[in-house]
This record gives structure tokens, C-alpha cells and sequence, in this order.
């Protein structure tokens, strides 16, 4: 996997990661390697606004008491733990990276411990139709095929349910667009290196996977395609991150589409 047999990502392959044959499991392997200081790297590069975005995000899910909600790419839990704060039903995690999971379950020592799975986004272990929410945070780039997960969001969830799409994208400020590339493209691989100890490459691929995919409006689109309506967009933080939100229909079209 590269030159360097510790890495995941390196000059070889960055250039378009979405475009890497192996880039599931070049991902996983990234995973693995920064999942003990993932929270904290998380924390101090969105400078302790990562918390906020995620309570933006499920307040937009509009939460009912007995929701059964879905939580993808899940990681270390905190956007699982921020819904199963808000209901009093079933919050399932999903992850495909095995090590992120013991971290949520540790932190989950609250009235409603979620349930976490270790699955892939793309072939969730779950029935038709069997959840009311179906949550993504800055994990939907990360997916091999991101087209693939969002038809199975649409596919588990009930008719009237909403998918929740919290995921980086670049400034529309030019001058704002500027000072993030800088950050995230110059600073911030070296100060979450050092936190971290990482050899996998993960933060030099992040800059790179934010860049290099969908734009909003391709997200939107591909939300549409997927079949969801009422598709939202909500940038933060001057736009360095974007919630997307979406229903699948009451009443299925003939050609796929919902009616509403």
C-alpha cells in the first residue's frame, strides 16, 4: 500500500484518493491507526466546534420520543450518543472500522446506550424500512461508493423518514475558501500528526478528500438521485462544513421518485 508500508496514503495516490481502486481499505487502515486520538485531534482542528456541528445535525433530524435512528460511519461515537440523548428508542452506530467501536461503547454509559455494529455504509445489516433517521457525519466522502450508501440510507428508512448529511466542503468566500485551504492543507497535518503519532497518512489525506469530492451541489444532486425531496443545505462555521438534510417520500412515484 504505497512505498511506505506503515502509510495508507502518501504521494503516490493522493492526488485523487476518491479514485483509488483499494480506497475502502486504505481507509479502514487509516481508521484503525488514529481511532485513540481521533476525539481529540477532532476537538482541537475544528477548534471545539465539531460538537456544535454535530447538535445542528440532530436538531434537524426534528426527533420524535420513539424514532429508531441510524447513525453511519459512526466512528467513536458522538454524534450516536448526541441522538440517543433526544429519544427514548433504539439508536443503532454502524462502523466498518472495528477499533472505533470499543471507544463509542465506553463513552456510552448514558439512560439510552446505543447499540453499535461493526458494517460497511454501503450494505447496512439492517431491514427494509426499519428506521426514522439515517445520519452521516464527515463519513460520506470516506465510502468507496458514496452513491451506493445513500440508496441504502433511502432503502432502510420508513416512508416520511429523514437522512442527515454533516460532511466538510470548501468556503464560497474566496478569502475564507483561502484560509481554510491553508489550514487544513499546511498546518493542520503537522499539528494532528504530532497528536496523533500517525504514519497512515490520514492527515494529509483529509485535506485531499475534502477537495477532490462532490461539490454541494453534487451532493444535493446525488441525494436527489438516490430519491430523496426536500433536500436542505445548512453550511457552519462560514461554510467549512454543510448539513444536508432529506425525507423519503409518504407515497413512492411510478418512475422511483417520491410524491411527497
Amino acid at each position: 500500500m504505497g512505498s511506505d508500508q506503515g502509510a495508507a496514503w502518501d504521494d503516490s495516490n493522493l492526488n485523487d484518493p476518491h479514485a483509488v481502486a483499494d480506497k475502502r481499505s486504505r481507509v479502514q487502515k487509516m481508521f484503525t491507526a488514529i481511532a485513540p486520538s481521533y476525539d481529540l485531534n477532532n476537538r482541537v482542528h475544528s477548534f471545539w466546534r465539531d460538537q456544535a456541528w454535530r447538535r445542528k445535525a440532530v436538531k434537524l433530524a426534528k426527533l420524535k420520543p420513539m424514532d429508531v435512528v441510524v447513525d453511519v460511519a459512526c466512528g467513536t461515537g458522538d454524534l450516536t450518543l448526541a441522538f440517543a440523548r433526544g429519544v427514548n428508542s433504539p439508536v443503532i452506530g454502524i462502523d466498518f472500522t472495528h477499533a472505533m467501536l470499543p471507544i463509542a461503547n465506553r463513552k456510552s454509559q448514558i439512560a439510552n446506550p446505543p447499540t453499535f455494529l461493526n458494517a460497511d455504509a454501503t450494505a447496512l445489516p439492517l431491514p427494509d424500512e426499519s428506521a426514522d433517521v439515517v445520519s452521516i457525519a464527515f463519513g460520506i466522502r470516506n465510502v468507496q461508493a458514496p452513491e451506493q450508501a445513500l440508496r441504502e440510507f433511502h432503502r432502510v428508512l420508513r416512508p416520511g423518514g429523514r437522512v442527515i448529511v454533516l460532511e466538510f466542503s470548501e468556503p464560497t468566500n474566496p478569502l475564507i475558501r483561502a484560509v481554510n485551504r491553508f489550514y487544513c492543507g499546511r498546518i493542520m497535518p503537522i499539528t494532528a500528526t504530532l497528536i496523533s503519532g500517525d504514519k497512515s497518512g490520514a492527515y494529509k489525506y483529509l485535506p485531499k478528500s475534502i477537495g477532490t469530492f462532490w461539490s454541494r451541489e453534487k451532493m444535493v444532486a446525488m441525494l436527489d438521485e438516490a430519491g430523496f425531496i426536500k433536500i436542505e443545505q445548512h453550511p457552519m462555521t462560514f461554510g467549512v462544513c454543510v448539513c444536508y438534510r432529506g425525507e423519503k417520500a409518504l407515497v413512492p412515484s411510478p418512475s422511483g421518485r417520491g410524491l411527497g
